[in-house]
């Protein structure tokens, strides 16, 4: 079980460490670790914990961490995963306070986070995409997918209705 909880613990780390951006921009690298090299789910489990760390209040990062720890080795796992994907935020942070706040104010400094923020942008696109792959499979998962997307367009609210509506829609459109 050590093993298991380092592997869940360095996996994380590196989920967090080589992650700019936040929670959207983690998913595919947290994809890449959980799916690919460990095999500790398949794609249709990894989208169901990404649901539900989208559903629950906090960073979806440190609830997919917690919910995918949890599902891989009890409350231990998810503790260790959690405190794996925020150990390098907190450490950088502690040694780059005071750097940041002069970094930000720099013209070069904002000219290189507009390229991170571009690059974080296709992030997650790809993200949606590979995510998109495996929940958008039939004829009712595709309408949810597309009244949602359309009402998002034509009227920008809080995410929470289109969750909500997507449950709804989905209570309706699969019965089974």
């Amino acid at each position: 079980m050590t093993g298991l909880f380092l592997s869940l613990y360095w996996s994380f780390f590196k989920v967090g460490l080589f992650t700019i951006g936040g929670g959207y921009a983690m998913i595919p690298l947290m994809e890449a670790e959980v799916i690919t090299v460990h095999g500790w789910l398949n794609a249709g489990e990894f989208l169901d914990i990404i649901a539900v760390a989208e559903m629950t209040p906090g960073p979806i990062s440190i609830n997919a961490a917690t919910f995918i720890g949890y599902t891989m080795a009890g409350v231990p796992g998810s503790l260790i995963a959690t405190l794996g994907v925020i150990s390098p935020s907190l450490v950088l942070l502690l040694l780059l306070s005071r750097v940041l706040i002069g970094v930000v104010q720099n013209r070069g400094a904002r000219i290189f986070l507009g390229g991170l923020r571009s690059a974080l942008v296709a992030l997650i696109l790809l993200a949606s995409y590979t995510l998109g792959q495996t929940a958008i499979i039939d004829l009712p998962s595709a309408l949810i997918f597309g009244l949602i997307l359309v009402a998002s367009l034509i009227r920008p609210v809080s995410p929470l209705y289109f969750i909500a509506a997507g449950a709804v829609l989905g209570l309706i459109l699969f019965p089974y």
